[in-house]
C-alpha cells in the first residue's frame, strides 16, 4: 500500500514577462517516511528547476487510491462514502475514503472515477469532487 506525502516546493519561477516570482507548488510523492519524501521530491524536481529551491512543507495524506490517466493534466480529489449495513442493528454505516483522479476536466474526472470503481462490490456514494492544486504525482520507483 502506498504512503502519499504532499510536498511543497518553493522556488523562483520565471514568468512570461521575464520577471522571477517566488512560488510554492504542491506535489505528491509515494514514500515510506518524511525523510524519504523530501529526498524523492528533491530528486524529481532537480532537473526541472534552475537555481535554488527548497522543500517548504511535507505532510502525510489520507489518499487511499489513485486512478491514473496519462491524458489528464489535472488532479481531482474524490471523497467517496462506502455504505455498509450493520447486521445487528440494520443501521446504515458510511466510511469515507479519498481517491485521487487524474483527468483533463471535471466531467472526465467523474467518468474516470466511475470506470475505476467498476467491479467494486461495495455500495458507495460520491460525496465531493474537487480540483486540487497538485502540479504532479510521483509513484514509487521499482528497482529491478
Amino acid at each position: 500500500m502506498a504512503n502519499w506525502f504532499e510536498c511543497k516546493v518553493r522556488y523562483d519561477k520565471l514568468q512570461e514577462n521575464g520577471a522571477a516570482k517566488k512560488v510554492n507548488e504542491p506535489y505528491l510523492v509515494d514514500a515510506l517516511s518524511f525523510t524519504e519524501a523530501e529526498a524523492r521530491i528533491t530528486e524529481e524536481q532537480r532537473p526541472f528547476i534552475s537555481g535554488e529551491f527548497q522543500v517548504s512543507a511535507i505532510k502525510p495524506t489520507k489518499i487511499a487510491e489513485i486512478f491514473w490517466d496519462e491524458t489528464g493534466d489535472r488532479w481531482y480529489l474524490v471523497k467517496v462514502a462506502f455504505i455498509t449495513i450493520d447486521e445487528k442493528t440494520a443501521a446504515e454505516k458510511r466510511s469515507n475514503s479519498l481517491i485521487l483522479v487524474q483527468a483533463a476536466n471535471f466531467k472526465h474526472a467523474l467518468e474516470r472515477f466511475e470506470e475505476g470503481m467498476k467491479g467494486t462490490m461495495a455500495d458507495y456514494e460520491i460525496v465531493q469532487i474537487t480540483e486540487t492544486p497538485l502540479m504532479d504525482v510521483y509513484k514509487m520507483k521499482v528497482v529491478e
